[in-house]
C-alpha cells in the first residue's frame, strides 16, 4: 500500500466515509425513536382462505427508511473540514446486499462479493408475525456498518417469491427470491417417497415457482423401466424430470442447465445426494456430505444451515438441510385437490360439487383412478397428504 500513495488515500477516504455514515445513522436512528411504529398485518397470507391472494411478498419495509437514508448522505455531506478526494462507492451500492448464509441467528450478506457478517436489528423480530423467521436467505436487505467489521440488518426488502413450510403453530421462510424448487430425491439410500416429492409439488405450486425432480443415485436402479414406470404419473402432469447420478456423472449436464440462469433452492431428505450433485456440476464446491444408514435408509445432516452459492454471475442455488418432514403451510383439505390438476376433468362429473375424492358415492376421481386415467400412485399420495392436514 505505501508503494501507491494514490490507493493509500483513497483507501483512507473511503474509510473516513464510512465512519461518518455510522455516526451519522446513529444520530438519525435516535432522532426517530420517538416516532410511532407503522402498522403491519403481520399474520398477511397465512389464513387458508387467502391462498389465491397471493400477489406479492412485501415482509419489511420502514416506511421512513429512504428519509432516514437521505439525512444520513445529508449529514456527512456538509463541511467539516479540508474536503476529502471522492471515491466512486454509494450508499445504495454499498449496504443493500443479499443474504446467503443464516445460522445461529448470525446472517452472512454479500455485498458485491464482499461478505458481512450481520446481526439484526430488534424490531425485525418475529413476534406475532406468524413466522419462525423473518430473514431467510436470498432476501435483499439494507444493512448498517458497526465498525467491527460487521454489520446490522435494518430492513428486507420486497420479496417477489418465496418457499415456506409448517413448523407446528408457526411458517418457516425456507428460501426468498427464487426461480425454481429442486426437488431432490433417490432411487435407492433413501427410498425415492412420493409423498414427500408431492407435498413439494404444492408448495411449489402455491407460490408459483417452477418445480423440477432430480432423481438421484439411478445407479442403483435395477432398471431404467423400473424408474420410468415410478415417475410416469409426474411426467403425465408436465413436470420436469432430471435423472442422475453422482457417482457416474449421468445427467449432470441436464442438471446443469436446468439451474444455469436461475436462482434454485435444493430440497430433499438427508441422504439423497444434494451436496454430491452440486459438486458434480462445479468440483470447487467444498461441501460435507454423509453416509446413508443402511439400517433405517436415512442419511446424515451433512448441511446444516441454508447456504446461497454462485455457479456464476446469473446462476445460484441454495443448498438446504435434509428434513424429513415438511408441513403444508395454510393449506386445509378443501385446498388440496386444485394442487391435483389431473382431478379436474374427472372432478367435473363427481356427484357433489365439494367432493373430496375419498368415499363418496358417484366419485368420478376414483373412478378415472380405477380406470387408469389417473394415476394411482399421484392418487394415493393425495390421500396420504388429505389426511393429515385439517379440515
Amino acid at each position: 500500500m505505501a508503494n501507491n500513495p494514490e490507493a493509500y488515500h483513497k483507501g483512507m477516504a473511503k474509510e473516513e466515509r464510512r465512519r461518518k455514515l455510522q455516526k451519522a445513522s446513529k444520530t438519525v436512528r435516535r432522532q426517530q425513536n420517538n416516532r410511532s411504529p407503522r402498522q403491519r398485518d403481520w399474520l398477511e397470507y397465512t389464513d387458508d382462505d387467502a391462498i389465491d391472494e397471493i400477489e406479492s411478498f412485501e415482509r419489511i419495509m420502514p416506511r421512513d427508511e429512504s428519509d432516514r437514508r437521505r439525512a444520513v448522505e445529508q449529514k456527512i455531506a456538509v463541511p467539516t473540514g479540508e474536503p476529502i478526494e471522492p471515491v466512486d462507492v454509494s450508499i445504495d451500492d454499498s449496504l443493500t446486499g443479499r443474504v446467503v448464509e443464516v445460522s445461529s441467528g448470525l446472517y452472512r450478506v454479500d455485498l458485491g462479493g464482499e461478505i458481512v457478517l450481520c446481526q439484526r436489528r430488534g424490531s425485525l423480530g418475529s413476534e406475532e408475525s406468524g413466522y419462525t423467521n423473518l430473514i431467510a436467505v436470498g432476501d435483499a436487505v439494507t444493512l448498517t456498518l458497526d465498525g467491527s467489521d460487521g454489520g446490522v440488518i435494518e430492513q428486507v426488502h420486497p420479496r417477489r417469491s418465496l418457499i415456506a413450510r409448517q413448523a407446528g403453530a408457526f411458517q418457516q421462510i425456507v428460501a426468498a427470491n427464487v426461480d425454481q424448487l429442486l426437488i431432490i430425491a433417490s432411487w435407492r439410500n433413501p427410498n425415492l417417497w412420493p409423498e414427500l416429492v408431492d407435498r413439494y409439488l404444492v408448495v411449489a405450486r402455491r407460490y408459483e415457482v417452477e418445480p423440477v425432480l432430480v432423481v438421484n443415485k439411478i445407479d442403483l436402479a435395477g432398471s431404467m423401466d423400473e424408474i420410468e414406470e415410478t415417475v410416469a404419473g409426474w411426467r403425465e402432469v408436465g413436470l420436469r424430470i432430471v435423472l442422475t447420478s453422482a457417482e457416474d456423472g449421468s445427467g449432470i449436464d441436464d442438471l446443469s442447465e436446468a439451474v444455469t440462469g436461475k436462482t434454485s433452492v435444493l430440497a430433499g431428505l438427508s441422504g439423497v445426494g444434494k451436496s454430491s450433485l452440486l459438486r458434480a456440476i462445479n468440483p470447487a464446491f467444498d461441501l460435507r456430505t454423509g453416509e446413508v444408514n443402511t439400517e433405517k435408509g436415512q442419511g446424515r445432516h451433512t448441511t446444516t444451515q441454508s447456504l446461497m452459492l454462485a455457479l456464476d454471475d446469473d446462476t445460484y442455488v441454495i443448498d438446504t438441510p435434509g428434513i424429513r418432514e415438511f408441513g403444508l403451510a395454510g393449506i386445509g383439505q378443501k385446498d388440496l385437490a386444485r394442487f391435483y390438476p389431473e382431478f379436474d376433468a374427472a372432478a367435473a362429473a363427481c356427484r357433489f360439487a365439494d367432493c373430496a375424492h375419498v368415499h363418496e358415492p358417484d366419485c368420478a376421481v376414483r373412478a378415472a383412478v380405477e380406470a387408469g386415467t389417473i394415476n394411482d400412485l399421484r392418487y394415493q399420495t393425495y390421500l396420504k397428504i388429505l389426511d393429515s392436514l385439517p379440515e
